[in-house]
């Protein structure tokens, strides 16, 4: 799989609608943007993690949201790439994902953390509590409220008004794989590597659990 610099949204669901294992290392780079009232923030992605399908599918993972079926929350999901899944986690947090694959696979990438490249003055006022730039969407959690995304967004279609997704000229020069974060039970185990940054990257979210991680060959 290759990645070329695009923000056509043809090509860009077209290269979305393959396997979000495949897809998360090469997509790293990929910026994001969000035109609200308020003016546009931009998000350069810097690390995600992939998410596959229900427990009756071709492809399942107990760590993901559609691994027990369909759901009204879920649904986005299930639908065709590009479109945005926004959930609402521990009563106080938005996180964000991309759906991938094609539709009814029900797979899709957490935009974990990344790097502002516009907007910047507006995303501090969305993260007070930010102490310094590299900060401002560094973990899911910020990452989408950096972005001003909650969950009316969930269904919203990403490559289109008031979003636009841009692919990465190349891919990144080094990217590292290891598991989820957050993950109860076996889908945050070792046997789901399937956490993607750039590495020495500023903006990476911390990882703080020692669990063997590899390196993964890029291009």
């Amino acid at each position: 799989m290759t990645v070329t610099p695009t923000s056509d949204p043809i090509a860009v669901r077209d290269f979305l609608a393959g396997d979000p294992r495949l897809i998360a290392p090469l997509f790293l780079g990929a910026v994001l943007t969000h035109y609200s009232e308020a003016g546009p923030v931009s998000v350069r992605l810097t690390e995600v993690e992939a998410y596959m399908g229900p427990r009756d599918s071709e492809n399942p993972d107990p760590g993901s949201h559609t691994y027990g079926g369909l759901t009204a929350r879920n649904a986005p999901m299930f639908g065709p790439a590009g479109f945005l899944y926004v959930y609402f986690t521990y009563g106080m947090h938005y996180c964000a994902n991309i759906v991938c694959g094609p539709a009814g696979s029900a797979s899709a990438l957490l935009l974990r953390a990344g790097e502002i490249v516009e907007g910047r003055e507006l995303a501090a006022v969305r993260r007070p509590a930010s102490k310094a730039p590299k900060d401002l969407a560094s973990g899911p959690a910020r990452l989408a409220s950096a972005l001003g995304l909650t969950t009316a967004d969930s269904g919203r279609d990403a490559l289109a008004a008031p979003f636009s997704l841009c692919l990465p000229g190349s891919p990144a020069a080094a990217v590292v794989s290891g598991p989820r974060v957050g993950v109860a039970g076996p889908g945050g185990s070792t046997e789901y590597p399937w956490r993607f940054w750039i590495e020495d990257d500023p903006t990476v979210s911390k990882y703080k659990a020692a669990r063997p991680r590899k390196r993964v060959e890029s291009g």
